[in-house]
C-alpha cells in the first residue's frame, strides 16, 4: 500500500500537531515554513518528514496566522492537487475561496500555553472540537474525507456555516480570551499596590486566567478580521456586568441567587463528549447524488444541536443515489431524525444496541 502524503503549511503548535498526528498513523509529512530556523525545529522535533511543497499530497492543512491564511490557501490549492484546509479561527475571509470544492474550512478548538513547535504533541485534538465550515458547493467526498481524518485525531468534529462559526467563537473563544486578559491586567495592577495579591490567586483565578498566558501575537488579527462580532459579544458582556452590578449595589440577594444559578445551571449542562458505542444510535439517509448533500445534512445536525460520531457515505450501483450512514447519540437521534424528515429526507433509525430498524 502507497504511504498517504500531507502537507503542513506552518509548523507552530497547530501545525505541529497535526503533523504528529499525521506521522502516528504511518502518513508521510511535508512542510512548509517561512522562517528556516523553525523549519529545522521541526524536522528536529520529527514533526515533518521534509521541506518544501508536496505535489503529491492528498490534504493539506494551512496553519499560518489568521492574517496570512487566505494567500496560503491559493497557494496550497494551486501547488497541490489535493484536499486543503485550514486551522484558522475566523471564517469570514475564507468566504470568496469556499467556491473551490477542494478546499473546506477548520477550526480545532484546541491549544497551549506553550508556544511554537515545542508545545505540539500527538494528542493535542484528542476530546477537542473541530470545526469544519462546509458550503453548498462543498464536495462531498472530500468533507467526508476530512471529517473522518479529523476525527481519527481523536476530535469531535462539528459542521457550521461559516458566518455562524465566526459568531459564535467570538462568544465562546475570543471574548473570553480578552476577559481573562482584562482579568489578570487588573489582578497585576493590584499587586503593585499590595505585593502579597497574586500569592492569595487561588484556583478560581488561576482557572479564569490560564487562557491569558496564550501568546499575545496572534490576536491583533482574530480581533480586525472578527471584530463585529468580538465588538458585539465585548458589549453583551459590558451589558451583563452591569446587571450584576446593579444587583450587588442594591444589596438584592434574591436576585443574585438567581442570577448566579441560571449560570450555574448553564455551566451544568454544558454537553459532554460522545457517548460509549453501545448507546449510539445508526441513522441512513438516502440523498441525492447532488453537491453539498452531505454537508447541508452535517450542518443540520449542529443547527439542531446533535453530534455526529462518524459519517460515512455508501454509494449505490446506479450512481443516481447514495446513503449516509451517521452515528449519533441514541438519545439524540430522535431530534436529528425529526429535522432530516422537515427538510424532505426520508431516514431510518436504528438502535447499535439493539440492532433493529426504528
Amino acid at each position: 500500500m502507497a504511504t498517504r502524503r500531507a502537507q503542513i503549511v506552518g509548523t507552530g503548535l497547530v501545525g505541529g500537531s497535526i503533523g504528529l498526528a499525521l506521522r502516528a498513523q504511518g502518513w508521510h509529512v511535508s512542510g512548509v515554513e517561512a522562517d528556516p530556523d523553525r523549519a529545522a525545529a521541526a524536522l528536529d522535533a520529527g514533526v515533518i518528514d521534509a521541506e518544501g511543497w508536496d505535489p503529491d499530497a492528498e490534504v493539506t492543512f494551512v496553519a499560518t496566522p489568521v492574517g496570512a491564511i487566505v494567500g496560503a490557501v491559493v497557494e496550497a490549492l494551486d501547488r497541490t492537487a489535493g484536499l486543503v484546509t485550514d486551522v484558522g479561527s475566523v471564517k469570514s475571509p475564507m468566504l470568496g475561496l469556499m467556491a473551490d470544492p477542494r478546499y473546506v474550512g477548520g477550526h480545532p478548538m484546541a491549544g497551549s500555553e506553550l508556544e511554537g513547535v515545542a508545545g505540539a504533541r500527538a494528542d493535542l485534538f484528542d476530546g477537542r472540537t473541530w470545526v469544519l465550515t462546509p458550503v453548498p458547493g462543498t464536495d462531498d467526498a472530500a468533507f467526508a474525507a476530512l471529517r473522518s481524518l479529523v476525527a481519527s485525531f481523536g476530535a469531535e468534529v462539528v459542521s457550521l456555516a461559516p458566518e455562524a462559526h465566526d459568531a459564535m467563537v467570538a462568544l465562546v473563544s475570543h471574548v473570553p480570551h480578552l476577559t481573562a486578559a482584562t482579568l489578570m491586567r487588573l489582578a497585576d495592577g493590584r499587586a503593585a499596590e499590595h505585593g502579597s495579591l497574586l500569592r492569595l490567586a487561588a484556583g478560581g483565578f488561576r482557572d479564569m486566567t490560564r487562557i491569558a498566558a496564550g501568546h499575545p501575537g496572534i490576536w491583533p488579527d482574530i480581533c480586525a478580521e472578527n471584530r463585529d462580532a468580538i465588538v458585539g459579544e465585548l458589549d453583551e458582556l459590558i451589558a451583563n456586568l452591569g446587571e450584576v452590578r446593579r444587583i450587588v449595589a442594591d444589596g438584592d440577594r434574591v436576585a443574585l441567587v438567581v442570577w448566579l444559578e441560571q449560570a450555574r445551571a448553564a455551566r451544568l449542562n454544558l454537553p459532554a463528549r460522545y457517548a460509549r458505542p453501545d448507546l449510539l444510535s445508526e441513522l441512513r439517509v438516502p440523498i441525492p447524488d447532488r453537491k453539498g448533500e452531505v454537508a447541508r445534512i452535517a450542518t443540520l445536525a449542529a443547527t439542531v444541536d446533535v453530534s455526529l460520531a462518524d459519517i460515512e457515505i455508501a454509494h449505490s450501483a446506479e450512481g443516481d443515489q447514495g446513503v449516509l450512514i451517521l452515528l449519533v447519540e441514541t438519545d439524540e437521534a430522535p431530534r436529528l431524525e425529526a429535522a432530516l424528515v422537515a427538510e424532505g429526507y426520508r431516514p431510518s433509525l436504528r438502535s447499535l444496541e439493539q440492532g433493529a430498524p426504528g
